[in-house]
């Protein structure tokens, strides 16, 4: 394997924020604006020296990163000079985020939709979920100020719906001394796995009644109002880290993204915001000189993003909604905390690809888990949201909006086992009404129970295997 240096190249990065075009210091931790409340971004001043370096010559320094066993290049941080170029060698955190597999849709599953498609497996992130590309960077950073700061306590904190809770429990236990978690969730609105992992850590989790939203207030208003680390995606170093999806992407493709479709997910819009910012990033230092389609899924349980994008466009108003229960857990949210993020990106993104380049879709609670299910039925490890993703193609699909030519990347946010009691849930017909999902037996998978064990208690040993191999070879067909 190939080694390589640490880069030389330092940015000057500063918050932008979206609501009054103000810049912000990055040496102070800041979520939205002290002036307007708006949202930021992070931006780079240094940027356009960047472009003295030719696309084709960013494609060998990436390639040859992606071979590196530096440690500190390993994971998101081999795009370094596009993440976040002011954190030094010795604050980088890697515990194998990113990196994670495009995996070709089975014949089958290609056969049944009707269209080229791949699973990009985020799930196979350390945490089960592509939470874990923001928390490397967003606890980088963090490292940095407490180096430079001398700090002795840092409080971070997050409202999560499962996700963001085991990542920044994870990633904050690993950094230890003097960072401390604490994790507010919805009561009874977290699977039981994904509940199992920031208690794992270590983390303390507080549940509160509610949802998301719920909690998101309660965390922000803990942000503006006590010194705390905001982990959220809010906060906009998570955003950075969570570009290097994008960027994976397109070195998989060895940087042709031409006749590409990508599917999000939108929750609370951080990486659909993410994506496309990373895909903008490449295009302007020419690493990648086509933009792929972007192509955001909402439930139609909380889809506000979705009826924005569906007014004409010179009608077009954002009105939060009330959500409803939904097995995408992450969709769970009503007033997504980065959707002026959203609407600034596609508007630079159909700008440069023009009109169709950036899409919302609907899809229902039904096809959602069902999409789960066809994915995995099919060999692949998708999550709800993942299931999101391929009802949302195949709505595309049906709605002309995806040529069959194209080849749709699908973002299976986490592991398919974070959501195992959904499909517990489909497979035993114990939705709650406020889910609107009748199960299909089709996709109808239980166990079949073959002798009781007082019979086998009655046999011998020889007498049960005989007796239990004739009752299975029936079951199964099969003739000596």
């Amino acid at each position: 394997m190939t080694d390589v240096n640490f880069p030389d190249y330092r940015g000057a990065l500063e918050y932008y924020c979206l609501g009054c075009n103000q810049v912000f210091s990055i040496n102070k931790l800041h979520y939205t604006c002290p002036r307007c409340s708006g949202v930021f971004l992070l931006t780079d001043r240094s940027f356009d020296s960047l472009k003295q370096t030719p696309g084709r010559k960013w494609r060998e320094i990436l390639d040859a990163r992606a071979a590196s066993k530096n440690l500190a290049l390993r994971g998101i941080f081999r795009f370094y000079e596009l993440i976040a170029p002011v954190v030094e060698k010795q604050d980088i955190i890697y515990l194998g985020e990113g990196n994670t597999p495009i995996i070709p849709a089975s014949k089958h599953l290609e056969a049944q939709t009707g269209q080229k498609l791949a699973f990009k497996n985020d799930g196979q992130n350390p945490s089960a979920s592509f939470k874990d590309r923001g928390m490397a960077c967003a606890f980088s950073y963090l490292k940095k100020l407490v180096r430079e700061n001398g700090w002795d306590q840092v409080l971070t904190i997050c409202a999560s719906t499962g996700d963001t809770s085991a990542s920044a429990a994870l990633y904050g236990a690993y950094v230890g001394e003097p960072v401390k978690t604490v994790v507010i969730l919805p009561m009874g609105k977290v699977t039981t796995q994904q509940l199992s992992q920031p208690l794992g850590s270590g983390a303390r989790v507080i549940e509160l009644p509610g949802v998301f939203d719920d909690c998101m207030r309660v965390v922000e208003y803990l942000a503006d109002n006590f010194r705390v680390a905001l982990l959220n995606s809010k906060n906009a170093w998570r955003i950075l880290g969570q570009e290097s999806y994008a960027f994976e992407i397109a070195q998989w493709y060895d940087w042709d993204l031409q006749g590409k479709a990508v599917f999000v997910p939108i929750g609370n819009a951080g990486n659909i915001t993410a994506i496309m910012a990373g895909f903008l990033k490449m295009y302007e230092l020419e690493i990648i000189t086509a933009l792929p389609r972007i192509f955001g899924v909402q439930s139609s349980h909380a889809d506000p993003v979705f009826k924005y994008y569906s007014q004409d466009r010179q009608d077009r108003k954002y009105n939060p909604v009330q959500v409803q229960a939904s097995v995408a857990q992450a969709a769970m949210i009503g007033n997504p905390v980065s959707f002026p993020r959203v609407q600034a990106l596609a508007q630079k993104y159909e700008k440069i690809e023009g009109d169709g380049s950036f899409h919302v879709i609907q899809v229902e609670e039904q096809a959602i888990v069902e999409g789960m299910l066809l994915a995995n039925q099919n060999g692949h490890i998708a999550c709800t949201q993942g299931g999101e993703c391929l009802a949302g193609m195949l709505k595309a699909r049906e709605s002309g909006l995806l040529n069959r030519e194209e080849t749709a990347i699908l973002d299976a946010t986490a592991h398919a086992l974070k959501f195992s009691d959904f499909q517990d849930k489909y497979f035993s017909n114990s939705f709650s009404p406020e889910y609107e999902i009748t199960p299909r037996q089709e996709y109808i998978n239980l166990p079949v129970e073959v002798m009781s064990l007082e019979d086998k208690n009655r046999l011998s040993q020889e007498e049960f295997t005989k007796a239990a191999v004739k009752e299975i070879a029936g079951l199964l067909g099969l003739s000596s």
